[in-house]
């Protein structure tokens, strides 16, 4: 990997949670960082405390204001922010829109701007934090999983298009992080992700592991790896206990299928 000593880096989604505990990672480590959020204060806070700039807005959009703001230079952008609405086919449309809009086609519209300027120089590293339920699913979110799905697809997409070209990619996958995105899933969050919780602190370091490596699936939580190849190696079953844990939700008032 090397240093990151003064690259300059974009974390999305950098207000709070894992995309704060990025943006401080990589500040610590002699990074010139942008802070990015929707939440015009939370970015600015975070950029005041460790020394970065804030360019609040619309992830889909920063790219521009990034590289100007990083005095015409991107290294590594980390397409962190996302959203988590819940509910199946019975969600609203726009729930929908937003987290295919927010959690996948962010990413696609970063790539968009930075790949040309990556290319020419045969150099860039793109961080897309994706969650467990890209590999797997989440009970209770059918917008979620499905979008996160499509997020570990891209960033898959865009290592085996570009990795011969200079260009690192990686898709970090953990499962439950104490953040307020965990604290807003409920009873199902409360099921399957809480008892494993893990501090945003902790992704952030798994991540500098992986890029030290050079691995393109960061696992915050190393079981995952488990999960994944039982979900490949025999889908029926994992589909059944998935299946357990759906009915177990059930179970909990007011959590009743659609």
């Amino acid at each position: 990997m090397g240093t990151v000593r003064d690259a300059g880096v974009v974390v999305t989604g950098a207000g709070g949670g894992i995309g704060a505990a990025l943006a401080r990672r990589f500040a610590a480590e002699g990074a010139r960082v942008v802070v990015n959020d929707l939440d015009v204060d939370k970015a600015r806070a975070v950029a005041e405390e460790i020394g970065a700039t804030a360019v609040p807005g619309d992830a889909s959009t920063v790219v521009p204001a990034a590289r100007e703001a990083l005095g015409g230079r991107v290294d590594i952008y980390c397409a962190n922010a996302g959203v988590a609405p819940a509910g199946g086919p019975e969600a609203e449309e726009d729930l929908w829109e937003a987290a295919w809009d927010v959690n996948v086609m962010a990413h696609v519209r970063a790539a968009r701007e930075l790949l040309p300027e990556w290319l020419d120089r045969g150099s860039g590293r793109f961080v897309a934090t994706v969650s467990a339920a890209g590999l797997l699913t989440m009970i209770g979110s059918a917008p979620y999983s499905v979008s996160k799905h499509a997020a570990f697809a891209f960033a898959e997409w865009l290592s085996l298009t570009y990795r011969h070209c200079g260009i690192d990619v990686h898709a970090i996958c953990p499962q439950g992080v104490r953040t307020d995105m965990l604290r807003g899933t409920g009873a199902a969050g409360e099921l399957v992700l809480v008892p494993t919780a893990i501090e945003p602190a902790q992704v952030a370091d798994a991540l500098f592991d992986g890029m030290a490596a050079n691995r393109f699936l960061i696992l915050p939580h190393p079981e995952v790896a488990d999960y994944y190849a039982a979900r490949a190696t025999d889908p029926d079953r994992w589909l059944r206990g998935m299946n357990h844990l759906q009915r177990r939700l059930e179970e909990v008032p007011g959590q009743g299928r659609m």
